[in-house]
This record gives C-alpha cells, structure tokens and sequence, in this order.
C-alpha cells in the first residue's frame, strides 16, 4: 500500500502527480461552461453543444464528470447491438480470414475518421464518435442484403439507419442529437441536424469506399491496378493515403467555406472510387447471388419466428402485430452464424447451401 499525504491509497506501480489534493478542474459542469469538447480547444459556432443530462426521451439526471454526449459514447460501447457487430459481416459473410472487416471494424474505422475531421474543425468529438460507432447497430445479418428481406414486415419497410435510431438502440435513451445523428446517417435520408451527424454521413462513405477495395483485394476480387486514374491520381492507391486525402480535403473546406463537405477533386475522386466499388465489387455477379439467397434466408427465418413465438417469448401469439414486431427486432439481430445455424436447425437449410463468401458490402 502506497501513501500520499494524509490518505491510504494504492497506486498501479507509483504515486504519479495529477495535481493538488482537492482539484477537479475539467468536470461536465466547467467544461460546458468553457465549450471545451474532449481532444479540442473550444467548439465551433454552430458545433452541438452538451447541456446537463441532455434531450432524451425519458428525462435523467445529468452525470458530474461526463456530458450528455459522452455517457451516449459509453452506453453504446457497452451494449449488446454494438458487440454484436463483431459476428454482423461487411463484405464477406462468415470469412476464413480473419482479417477481413465486420460491421464492428467497420464502425471503429469511420469513428476514427470522423473524430479526425471533428477535432479539427471544433466539433464536438464525443456526439461525433457516439454517432460513428453506434450508426451501424440496425444492420440484420449480412448487412444491406437483409434489408429488402425484413421489409415486408416493418411498416414503411426497413431502413437499417432507422430501425438501429428507433428501436435497437431505444432502451439506452440516448439524446436527441445521437440519434438524428445515427438516423440520418445514409445518403437516402433527409440529412442530420448537426453538423456532427453531416461528418459521420460523410466519414461513413469515405470509410467503407477504401476498406472494403483494401478487403476486395485481399480477398483476389480485384487488384490495385484496377482501381482507376480518376481515383488514384487525386487520392493515391493505397488506403493511409486516400484517407489521408480525403480527411484533409474535408478539414479544408470546412474551414474554408464554414460547411460541411469536400471540395470537388477529392468529392469527384469519392464518387468515382465508389462507382467502382459496386460494380466490381458489390453487384457483381457472385454478389448478387449470395445476397439473394441469404435475403431468403433471413425472410424465411423470421416468418418462421412469427409462426412460432414461443421460441422468443412465451406471452406472444402466433402471426399476431406484436409476434411480427419481435421477429423483427430477434432475426435483425441475429449475427451471420446464428442466422446460419439457425437456418439448419429450424428449416432445414443444408449446410452446403448457405450462403458464404462474397455479400453486398458498404
């Protein structure tokens, strides 16, 4: 046991001087007050500001240490839709190679690009990197192949943006502006509130747009030659420098023109590399058939589900709205290789049919 001053306290490996006994300068309360965000100077005019407990659909206290936003980063990181992510694949569902990219990988890497541009341009980084990780938690097994599958059963039909904000990531009450954030965070959606949530919309193309190339020619999809000069002579041809560049050409024209975006060679070269993505990649031919076949994978096991509610939960009748609901929310989040096994357990799929390898990605 270690002794400093007048209290018994035990240390790791030394007494390490923070500062004077009595000393608690950067709680939730000054830091507001100062419009400091963790790893930042100050915050932008128009960056979101933390207040109190924040906005959320069932009122709380506020916490002494952390803002409203950053106990949304903790609850994310702490729950079982964002762990789940590690058996939810990217591109290849159930690899043999473990260094392909799941959903998990997927969110950490637009996470880190997104406090890259946040940081930079006053931001605040915590509502930043809670949209970033959490934005892909309504994804069901095999990411966007599952979507069309599930749809027939959601009113209005599935969007994975809108399902992970509503209904996966409704028990953590989570503030307003996480959720807009996570909600609004496709391109096919009206576009979030902050200027936080825009960053993420943004981190999560650049992200995927070079990772799953990176995974497509590990995997001897395509090579590096293929990529073409449109991409490469703005962007370069491997991955640290098209982020690089594409993070850079963000922060510049943010802090050029005060909005969120990128300037045109950069924005071109994003679009082009993405062109690219989903016809070599994503719809080609292979693609396009384990897409269809785990798509009817995952309708049949959640028609199963609501002709069978008592494998979820014991007060809920067969076909009945909330039997329906439940399937939805159970098989959605279902990882590949429960979806899989469950598929052989409950009907009868063969082992050697279920669907492997190449998925559509992004």
């Amino acid at each position: 046991m270690q002794h400093r001053g007048e209290t018994n306290i035990e240390v790791a490996h030394r007494a390490v001087p923070v500062g004077p006994a009595g000393f608690l300068p950067f709680d939730r309360a000054a830091r507001e007050s100062e419009g400091l965000s963790p790893g930042t100077v100050g915050l932008a005019p128009h960056a979101a500001r933390a207040s109190g407990a924040g906005t959320r659909q069932r009122a709380e206290e506020p916490d002494l240490l952390r803002t409203c936003f950053e106990r949304d980063l903790d609850r994310i990181k702490h729950s079982r839709p964002f762990r789940r992510l590690a058996g939810k694949c990217q591109v290849y569902i159930d690899p043999d190679d473990d260094h392909l990219r799941t959903r998990l990988t997927h969110a950490i890497e637009v996470a880190q690009v997104a406090v890259s541009i946040a940081r930079a341009v006053g931001l605040d980084v915590s509502l930043t990197e809670a949209a970033a990780i959490g934005h892909d938690c309504g994804h069901g097994p095999a990411g966007h192949a599952s979507e069309g599958a599930l749809s027939p059963f959601v009113l209005g039909g599935y969007h994975h943006a809108v399902y992970g904000a509503d209904v996966v990531l409704e028990p953590l009450n989570l503030c307003v502006e996480t959720l807009d954030a996570i909600r609004e965070h496709s391109w096919n959606r009206p576009g979030a509130q902050t200027p936080e949530g825009e960053v993420v919309a943004w981190a999560d193309r650049i992200a995927y747009v070079c990772h799953d190339f990176e995974d497509a020619v590990s995997a001897g999809v395509v090579s590096p030659a293929d990529l073409p000069t449109s991409v490469t002579e703005v962007v370069g041809v491997d991955r640290r420098s098209q982020l690089h560049r594409f993070i850079t050409a963000m922060v510049d024209t943010i802090a050029t023109t005060g909005t969120v975006g990128m300037r045109r060679p950069e924005a071109d070269a994003l679009a082009a590399f993405r062109d690219f993505n989903f016809d070599r990649i994503y719809l080609r031919p292979a693609a396009v058939t384990q897409a269809d076949q785990v798509s009817l994978l995952i309708g049949q096991l959640t028609e199963f589900f609501i002709a069978h509610p008592l494998e979820m939960d014991a007060s809920l009748q067969a076909g009945s709205t909330e039997a329906v609901e439940a399937a939805v929310r159970w098989v959605s989040g279902m990882t590949d290789r429960f979806a899989l096994d469950l598929a052989v357990h409950h009907l009868g799929w063969a082992a050697e049919r279920l669907p492997r390898g190449v998925l559509t990605g992004y």
